[in-house]
């Protein structure tokens, strides 16, 4: 089967901030992670003008220590960008004890059985589309509309360290013991933050990622 076709991103806006940077926005999440991914496909072969850091959000990637932000600009209007493929980056594969606190009523909101849970998420793939919230922590992208879930209407003051939860469209792993609210459904062991570690984070803005159910 063919890639899909390169295409312009829709909406797309390269504002200035500060001297030296732009924020780009687009329309989508998707648009944003495909926008980021060409930006370090084309810094990596010289194609892209000496930058100092490429940030994804939810809906803009940030450029920042452009010399000619300007100039840039008026470029990123004319680009067409490849849709995000399966091969784009290697997958990190998550061991996961499924027995969140939550787990309940994420079956109930999906309306299946509760023991579909571990199988329905383990079986999809996501991929970072930022990171934020604390160190180590990626907003994965992947989860079909007809799963997301809404946020706790209570966060939680503490959510142990390795948890997996749902919110909205995102799947994430709490890198550290901190409050939250989102829906838990199960556990890792992975260490998302280790200083010690280079790179200190195990996930990445564009890494795919796997979770694999443990029995």
């Amino acid at each position: 089967m063919s890639a899909p076709p390169p295409e312009r991103p829709t909406g797309l806006r390269a504002l200035p901030v500060g001297r030296r940077a732009l924020l780009v926005e687009v329309a989508t999440a998707e648009q944003a992670q495909a926008l980021h991914a060409e930006l370090l496909r084309r810094r990596a072969t010289g194609a892209l003008p000496p930058v100092a850091e490429i940030v994804p959000a939810a809906r803009t990637v940030l450029l920042d220590g452009l010399d000619d932000p300007h100039n840039l600009a008026a470029d990123l209007a004319s680009w067409s960008i490849p849709p995000l493929t399966a091969a784009d980056s290697t997958a990190v594969v998550l061991p996961v004890r499924y027995d969140g606190a939550d787990l309940a009523e994420v079956a109930a909101l999906w309306q299946v059985p509760e023991e579909e849970v571990p199988r329905i998420h383990s079986t999809l793939e996501f991929r970072v589309a930022f990171c934020g919230f604390a160190p180590g922590f990626g907003y994965l992208t992947g989860l079909p509309e007809h799963l997301r879930v809404p946020r706790r209407s209570t966060p939680r003051t503490a959510v142990p360290a390795g948890s997996v939860g749902l919110a909205g469209p995102y799947t994430g792993v709490y890198p550290r013991s901190s409050p939250g609210g989102w829906q838990l459904i199960g556990r890792t062991d992975a260490a998302l933050w280790d200083p010690a570690r280079e790179p200190a984070a195990l996930l990445a803005p564009g890494t795919r990622v796997r979770f694999e159910a443990l029995a």
